[in-house]
């Protein structure tokens, strides 16, 4: 895929979540019961799930969206910004208006969330006016479809589209394959890919899609990630990657960001599909959010680890290739509040040495 340097690599637009997100729960909340967990992460949400997985890779990032006017919405556009290096010109801090939050709790290998939000003072539509140019544009399609993305494919932007729940439930085909027209690629998770075809598989879904977009994908979880691409004639499921998940919250973001990594590459599709399912395995270790997502130091330790089995070293050897061509850097991981204040440094050096009963304890991610 011919790329330019005048131009981005994706332009994303959505709401930004602060999420708090709460791991190790025993049982799940219950009235009158109060649960404790043994580990607590804050990190920014929602679309900034995908842009800090997209920056991370090595996309050259641009993100809409709103930031509220308090210590969360500093929090986050600080981290975006400057931490993340994702361009935020198209977006908008509003005095006044308070970040939406979203409390995520992970419990039996699934997450349930509550979240509290009001409508930004200005629809994103507004914020946005003409989309920066950009090869690969994402867009949330579960509700109407914007027109900054009609104008994003006149100009030859690929669109690459996700859907929310419906909380509906009437799981409109009709409609939602008109939001589709014109954008490369759906991608969709099991439920809501049979769901919305009447199917009864991940796979029978598939060649459903197949039909709408030149690329569908359906991710299953553990049950891998079944594609076709029409303009290769490629399909293929390919199995997830076994790892100790501590929270999936983003998941479905990460593999959706290497996607379009292996897309820009012009990666075959069973590498496409091998790439984004071990990026998505990689975060579901951390705290979830953005800050969960894997960079490359991340992909080059598993595969400096993986491929000493025979199999895993067959079936990712193109990650030689990749990861030589890929600039590493350190990033920061989810932490259990925001804003704390930096130790005094005589106390620090004095205080705390002398009298360990005092001690402050590391706090659990």
């Amino acid at each position: 895929m011919t790329q330019s340097m005048d131009r981005l690599d994706i332009f994303l637009a959505g709401t930004v979540f602060h999420d708090i997100i709460f791991t190790g729960m025993v049982t799940p909340p219950a009235g009158g019961h109060e649960v404790w967990t043994d580990g607590m992460g804050s990190s920014p949400g929602g679309v900034a799930n995908l842009a800090v997985a997209c920056s991370r890779l090595g996309l050259r990032t641009s993100l809409a969206a709103a930031f509220g006017g308090d210590v969360y919405g500093d929090y986050c556009w600080a981290m975006l910004s400057e931490a993340e290096g994702v361009d935020l010109s198209c977006s908008t801090r509003f005095e006044g208006w308070h970040s939406p939050v979203t409390v995520s709790l992970a419990y039996d290998h699934d997450r349930a969330m509550i979240t509290h939000a009001h409508p930004p003072p200005i629809p994103t539509e507004e914020m946005i006016g003409t989309p920066p140019d950009s090869v690969v544009c994402f867009a949330d399609l579960g509700g109407e479809r914007d027109s900054w993305v009609d104008e994003a494919i006149a100009r030859g932007s690929l669109v690459f589209a996700d859907v929310g729940w419906d909380a509906t439930e009437s799981w409109n085909a009709d409609a939602l394959r008109a939001r589709l027209t014109g954008c490369h690629a759906f991608v969709p998770n099991a439920v809501e890919a049979m769901s919305y075809t009447r199917t009864d598989s991940a796979g029978a879904a598939l060649n459903v899609l197949r039909e709408w977009v030149p690329l569908a994908v359906v991710t299953s979880g553990s049950g891998g990630a079944f594609a076709a691409d029409g303009e290769t004639g490629e399909t293929a499921w390919i199995p997830a990657v076994p790892v100790e998940a501590l929270d999936p919250t983003g998941a479905g973001d990460v593999f959706l960001a290497s996607l379009v990594v292996g897309s820009l590459g012009d990666w075959s599709l069973v590498h496409r599909l091998r790439f984004a399912n071990l990026c998505a395995a990689l975060s579901v270790r951390d705290f979830g959010g953005a800050l969960a997502a894997p960079g490359w130091a991340e992909v080059a330790n598993w595969w400096a680890q993986a491929r000493s089995h025979p199999r895993v070293a067959r079936d990712y050897e193109f990650l030689d290739d990749v990861l030589a061509h890929a600039t590493p850097r350190t990033v920061s991981r989810a932490a259990a509040t925001i804003g704390l204040r930096p130790m005094d440094p005589f106390i620090s050096a004095h205080s705390f040495h002398r009298h360990p009963t005092v001690d402050v304890p590391e706090e659990t991610p």
